[in-house]
């Protein structure tokens, strides 16, 4: 037990602070698969009316319809939000 002890000991001193780097699991990021678009018309090929985090609700000048029928995905948007000028949870959204 004591040489196992004092092996285990003598092998964590050596560790060097490089060593300790690729032992450590790489970070993982939240929108990892989830493509980011260059832009809303990229968005729009793929989402046509937009896309929106759950629970988001179409901000809208007053008079007009707030677009409804967008697509619900939280982590697409998360990946997108830089699209979302307005700031009401959908990005690029579109008639």
């Amino acid at each position: 037990m004591r040489r196992t002890l004092a092996t285990l000991t003598a092998s964590l001193v050596c560790l060097t602070p490089a060593a300790v780097a690729l032992a450590a699991p790489a970070p993982t990021t939240a929108s990892a698969g989830v493509k980011v678009y260059k832009n809303c018309t990229e968005l729009n090929k793929t989402y046509k009316h937009g896309v929106g985090k759950a629970g988001a609700r179409d901000k809208t000048k007053s008079g007009s319809k707030p677009v409804t029928n967008f697509r619900v995905n939280t982590k697409v948007y998360n990946a997108n939000k830089k699209h979302d000028r307005d700031k009401d949870g959908v990005a690029c959204e579109k008639r």
